[in-house]
């Protein structure tokens, strides 16, 4: 009798849940119909904020053997499990609006990007549903499609839309920066690594903030920098505040792949933004200076580079390099390539649909004997072990087509939606920031492209329309120009 209400009790919830949402999403579609954009923004802030919640309250020290939060570890916080559920709603919400507004419009599909649209749902059949119904170990929770709702409103996304997620996410990440920097004197162990001596700052602890790692941190922070970028503040004092607090956070976290990527990104936006007119200058005829300054310091560094590679004896540096012990962890990637044999090995035993959501957990990193192998570190390999090669298929499809749309919309965007994928792709490489189970961190940098990609799409073809209306105002008037050259002319 007892099981019975309890079970009643849920399944009344549940549908009260799905009521609520449903009249939540309609009304809101409503409201904003007439509305050149909705609030698909907030989901950042609740992505975040819910993030940021659970490492406040999960009790963690950085300085100990365990130093991050495990995806499967339970909430500690009542706190936590109320928010948590409330925080899903909302961004369902918000975003199922987005898709409602949008299926309502009359021309509603010159609004979407179609191939974007569908290589994305293909990803997350591929990636999520197929192992998630039909892996060795199948597991479906409702979690699995937030992701799915979320990314099909943001590749729904107006270039107004976009531009608000920009600023969204930059004044996000900020407060988190600086919330993570206040906590330093009070919760020192949740925040800071003391202990960490393998960055090239010596004596300067590891800064995770209220992020899961400080790899995290390191990301998020690239993150901001590049939003600062191409949206910085219009007060020079609060810009110029923000790139400081960005920068230290960003050298604090001691991500090294961030640091890579951040070069990489930084050039990226540079080169589009300013590449045109710096070759205007380096061929002006009539400024011949900057032209031959720049072929001058490139002839300078390849003489460097030269002399350096006959009389500065690489091999033995790197030799001697590799024999110590941060060459030695860097050559076997801190113990990844232990992590990736496993992986390959369990796509071996299941090649299809790979060994399911749960490959990772914390059963399965007991199994192996790898406690912090919370996922593959590597986005190709950890989708080949839980998706198989129906997911590394899809994986590889979604991939051109980001890479694709990226490089065709570069430079409507100021060079940000290619800056965010060669972001992610460096991530991928020793982390899985395309991962689809769910949201977390992880979910931003990727959601901002998506709404990037979607934003400088629609930008484009309102520009078109603009130049298309333009030619045929001006039609009449060149056809009158024409008729009278010619009759002059025939007189």
């Amino acid at each position: 009798m007892h099981q019975a209400v309890i079970t009643l009790v849920l399944v009344t919830g549940a549908v009260l849940v799905v009521l609520v949402g449903a009249t939540g999403m309609v009304g809101a579609a409503q409201l904003t119909l007439k509305r050149s954009h909705g609030y698909m923004h907030l989901v950042f802030y609740a992505i975040l904020i819910m993030g940021a919640l659970g490492i406040f309250f999960s009790g963690r020290n950085l300085n100990s053997d365990v130093d991050l939060v495990t995806p499967d570890a339970p909430a500690r916080n009542a706190l936590v499990a109320l928010s948590q559920p409330l925080a899903s709603l909302l961004m369902v919400i918000l975003a199922g609006e987005r898709v409602i507004a949008h299926l309502m419009k009359r021309h509603r599909i010159a609004d979407m990007s179609p191939v974007l649209l569908f290589a994305f749902i293909l990803f997350w059949v591929g990636t999520v549903a197929s192992p998630a119904l039909w892996g060795a170990h199948p597991l479906f929770t409702h979690n699995y499609v937030y992701s799915l709702v979320i990314g099909v409103a943001a590749i729904w996304s107006s270039d107004v839309e976009s531009d608000l997620a920009i600023k969204a996410v930059r004044d996000m990440l900020l407060l988190l920066m600086v919330v993570s920097l206040f906590l330093i004197p009070f919760k020192t162990s949740l925040v800071l690594d003391t202990s960490y001596t393998q960055g090239y700052i010596p004596g300067v602890p590891r800064f995770g903030g209220l992020t899961p790692h400080p790899v995290e941190m390191g990301s998020l922070a690239q993150l901001c920098l590049l939003c600062l970028m191409v949206r910085p503040y219009h007060r020079a004092w609060l810009n110029r505040a923000a790139w400081a607090l960005a920068l230290l956070v960003f050298f604090l976290a001691q991500a090294k792949t961030s640091w890579l990527g951040f070069l990489l990104c930084s050039a990226c936006i540079v080169a589009i933004r300013s590449g045109p007119s710096f070759w205007r200058r380096v061929s002006d005829p009539l400024r011949p200076e900057f032209g031959v300054l720049c072929v001058s310091v490139f002839m300078a560094g390849v003489l460097a580079l030269t002399l350096f590679l006959m009389f500065g004896h690489p091999d033995s540096k790197l030799t001697n390099f590799f024999s110590s012990p941060e060459g030695e962890q860097l050559s076997t990637l801190t113990g990844r390539i232990q992590i990736w044999a496993v992986a390959y090995d369990e796509w071996l035993r299941h090649p299809v649909f790979g060994y399911g959501p749960s490959i990772w957990d914390e059963s399965f990193r007991t199994s192996i004997g790898m406690p912090f192998a919370t996922h593959a570190h590597n986005q190709f390999l950890d989708i080949l072990s839980r998706s198989g090669s129906v997911g590394a298929a899809s994986f590889v499809i979604y991939a051109l087509v980001l890479l694709i749309l990226s490089v065709r919309y570069a430079r409507v965007s100021s060079g940000l939606t290619l800056a965010l994928f060669l972001m992610i792709a460096v991530r991928s490489i020793s982390e899985v920031p395309l991962t689809l189970f769910g949201y977390s961190d992880d979910l931003v940098a990727h959601l901002l492209l998506l709404m990037t990609l979607a934003g400088a799409a629609s930008e484009m073809r309102t520009r078109k329309v603009q130049l298309a209306a333009t030619h045929q105002r001006l039609a009449p008037l060149q056809s009158a120009a024409d008729s009278m050259a010619s009759a002059g002319f025939n007189s």
